[in-house]
């Protein structure tokens, strides 16, 4: 409930930005600024790399130890990242001479630099259980950001403004966390065998990745087929609809992954957390689709109304994204991240040929078949975890 609400604020402040946006920018700014998102996004999955959650799962008799390394690792990590993430910026200015863009992606590259110094607190602060806390902070850094965006825009409308923010706002994650668990290393303890974070780490990975590309790269196939006019109508379409479904996602996985560590019954835990997050999101999407007609036009303007159809459309896709999230989070807490991993590419690369197939026909007939493939890969997908919580629905022949 408290990363739920964490994730509800800071939706509820996003929608503040899609609304500024859409009085203050034009729609070729808002998909230059979505384009940057989507790249950042994608590099910035690669952060996602199981070396928190070695932390979280680690044996207390080698926490120590595994600290020290995921704090050497995360440095030599994030420092590469921002490398990486200023050549893109530099090639995008060589290659298309569009300086904006190439800025806007290195200010998002600026991020790596405050995480390795709180990432491993983090970690010790999940395994802890201090997830109000962590929820708080990350809920404060989001909603703080966006009404820096909220403000930008009004100020100084410019795609720099759906920017920005992130950057600004780093520091403030970072001395929340190393306030909320303090943390030095300890020399004596010496450093955890590297083989066990790439075992655990390389698929953990693998999965952050191709779960962001799902999240992201669509808007790079819609700029490419359709240009920025269109990407910006998308763009804002896609996150009003699916906002919900990836708050609630996204705070459900947070917690689930050291919940199911520390039950002594997965089986139980995970159906008690499906039923948990079913009955919570079901009866909210269902309401966010039924008032789309009104609260679309109301929010982003009559000259928007038309995306009141794809919002509504796309609500309900948080219903079979909570399946597909608590089967993952079982997966990774037994280990078997691999399966995981292969999982999130079908249901990626299922919904990125969607798109592709679908953009030429529109927004309705793209949410439509966003929903579609979304309910029958994750329903798929999900049946293990389905059939070892609800066993009496998948008697045998």
């Amino acid at each position: 409930m408290a990363y739920g609400a964490s994730e509800v604020a800071t939706k509820l402040s996003r929608l503040g930005v899609v609304i500024a946006v859409a009085r203050t920018l034009d729609l070729a700014e808002i998909g230059m600024a979505a384009a940057a998102l989507a790249m950042g996004d994608l590099l910035k999955s690669l952060t996602e790399n199981g070396v928190g959650q070695r932390i979280v799962a680690a044996p207390e008799e080698h926490l120590a130890a595994t600290c020290n390394r995921a704090h050497r690792l995360n440095w030599i990590w994030c420092t590469g990242l921002f490398t990486v993430q200023a050549a893109m910026a530099l090639a995008l200015w060589l290659a298309t001479g569009n300086a904006m863009l190439a800025a806007l992606v290195l200010i998002l590259a600026g991020e790596y630099l405050f995480m390795p110094g709180g990432l491993v607190q983090c970690g010790l602060a999940l395994r802890a259980g201090k997830l109000k806390q962590t929820a708080a902070i990350a809920g404060t850094q989001a909603v703080t950001a966006n009404l820096m965006s909220v403000l930008l825009a009004m100020l100084w409308p410019s795609a720099i403004a759906l920017v920005l923010p992130r950057l600004l706002t780093a520091p403030v994650w970072l001395w929340a966390m190393r306030r909320l668990h303090p943390w030095r290393p300890d020399p004596a303890a010496g450093l955890a065998p590297i083989a066990g974070f790439l075992r655990f780490g390389g698929p953990v990975l693998g999965t952050e990745v191709i779960r962001t590309a799902r999240l992201h790269a669509d808007k790079l196939v819609i700029g490419a087929l359709l240009g920025p006019e269109l990407l910006g109508a998308y763009f804002m379409a896609f996150n009003a609809g699916l906002s919900l479904a990836t708050s609630f996602s996204t705070a459900f996985a947070a917690v689930l992954f050291p919940h199911l560590c520390r039950a002594p019954s997965r089986a139980v835990a995970l159906r008690d957390g499906l039923r948990l997050s079913l009955c919570l999101i079901t009866p909210a999407v269902v309401a966010q689709a039924l008032l789309a007609p009104w609260y679309v036009p109301l929010l982003l303007g009559a000259d928007h109304a038309a995306l009141a159809t794809p919002v509504a459309i796309l609500c309900l896709v948080a219903i079979p994204t909570m399946l597909w999230t608590a089967t993952a989070g079982w997966m990774r807490a037994e280990s078997r991240t691999g399966d995981e991993l292969r999982g999130t590419a079908i249901l990626t690369g299922a919904l990125l040929a969607a798109t592709a197939l679908a953009a030429p026909f529109g927004l309705v007939a793209l949410a439509w078949t966003h929903l579609a493939v979304a309910c029958g890969v994750m329903l798929a997908l999900s049946r293990p975890a389905l059939r070892l919580s609800f066993p009496h629905l998948f008697k045998e022949a």
